[in-house]
């Protein structure tokens, strides 16, 4: 299959040649040739004196213009190489899981740029988030149903990222009838989501692990503070655990979801639920003098952006001074950031200035990531986006 051929700039072909799978406008020759292909386009990137890159999409209107699909100069991007991908995405989760619900494919990470797949059982919610793979997206439809055959499939084409490269904001069932929130099961739970309303795909599989870890700290003894509790993650662990569990957040939909899953598993009398701003809410619990013994915070992105970087330092530093300031002497606080502009020097940094504020000492004990599910692709730090801490305050 002839390609067109995109050529990197004289002596900027060493990153993408080291590994990494991103090629950046300014360093690619952007000639009225290469402006004039539809961005998305499958391409051939080779360096100034003609020598093979790789293979993958091509965006004259992004920044990040070129995104790797596979170094083999005879391999094609077709139906045959995305089944190939899904495929081994597959058998990796089938040794990480106990049970289908996870991310199937995290983009660059699973060699599909821009593609995230976040299986539910029998329903799988896509997001195409690059020009190129939402070309593919007829043929990763058709790959996914050979491979998983979900009975729904729903397109959650709402992230920001795609207005960057030139697409429309959009969500839509793709396959299937998937009315209402969807049943998901982690860690001996029932959880519900809802891929079409809720936040990104409907449901975080990237924190299983740590829910699973600070519930290990939780007994009939222990009382919770679940912040930005979404649809009650981290607290319907520890509610399981024997703990007593408040959880609070700012939409009512996500509320609902966590009652009802509490409900599910018959934990209701050991939770309650409540709609607040979180900063004005540990405001009022601290002026009240309320304790917990245990504290979780993990909020949404505060560094969206690198013109973000220094409000969101202040936002994360003042969520860990309130937070201390609500957890027990000899408590543990958890916090998370999922800001890959955050990175996690700089996010310690904050967490010892927000407790020096608080008046509080600590101890790391525990410094976590994403869940497997979610790997790293070893070039792109961008792609390990999340990190967490478990301090125990004294």
């Amino acid at each position: 299959m002839s390609l067109p051929i995109i050529r990197i700039q004289p002596q900027r072909h060493r990153r993408v040649e080291s590994g990494h799978p991103w090629i950046y406008s300014n360093e690619i020759v952007m000639d009225q040739t290469a402006k004039a292909i539809e961005p998305g386009t499958l391409v051939e990137f080779r360096t100034h004196d003609k020598s093979f890159i790789g293979k993958g999409s091509f965006n004259h209107r992004s920044l990040i213009a070129g995104r790797i699909f596979t170094r083999k100069p005879l391999e094609n991007i077709d139906g045959t190489f995305i089944r190939a991908r899904l495929d081994d995405a597959l058998a990796l989760r089938e040794q990480l899981a106990t049970g289908p619900y996870y991310r199937l494919i995290h983009a660059e990470a699973d060699g599909l740029p821009g593609l995230i797949v976040d299986r539910f059982g029998p329903h799988c919610v896509l997001q195409f988030n690059t020009a190129g793979m939402d070309r593919l997206a007829p043929l990763v439809e058709e790959a996914l149903t050979g491979i998983v055959n979900p009975e729904s499939i729903v397109l959650r084409n709402d992230s920001a990222s795609r207005e960057l490269e030139g697409l429309p904001r959009e969500i839509k069932t793709l396959r299937g009838d998937m009315n209402g929130p969807i049943e998901l099961h982690e860690n001996g739970l029932v959880y519900f989501a809802d891929p079409q309303t809720g936040q990104k795909t409907g449901w975080y599989f990237d924190q299983r692990d740590n829910r699973a870890l600070v519930a290990r700290y939780a007994d009939t003894d222990t009382s919770l503070l679940d912040l930005y509790c979404h649809t009650g993650g981290f607290a319907l662990q520890a509610a399981r655990a024997g703990a007593k569990v408040t959880g609070v957040d700012s939409s009512e939909a996500a509320l609902e979801l966590a009652a009802k899953a509490a409900a599910q598993n018959g934990l209701t009398g050991k939770c309650q639920w409540q709609r607040a701003d979180i900063f004005a809410d540990l405001e009022r619990r601290a002026k009240e003098g309320e304790k917990f013994e245990i504290a979780v915070a993990d909020p949404p992105a505060f560094v969206k952006s690198r013109k973000d970087l220094s409000s969101g330092t202040r936002g994360y530093r003042k969520l860990v001074r309130l937070a201390a300031q609500v957890t027990a002497p000899q408590g543990l606080l958890f916090i998370a950031s999922c800001s890959y502009n955050m990175e996690l020097p700089n996010f310690i940094e904050q967490i010892a200035r927000g407790l020096h504020e608080a008046g509080r000492a600590g101890r790391i004990l525990h410094t976590t990531f994403a869940a497997p599910d979610h790997p790293m692709h070893p070039h792109l730090p961008e792609s390990a986006y999340l990190k967490a801490l478990l301090i125990r305050l004294d």
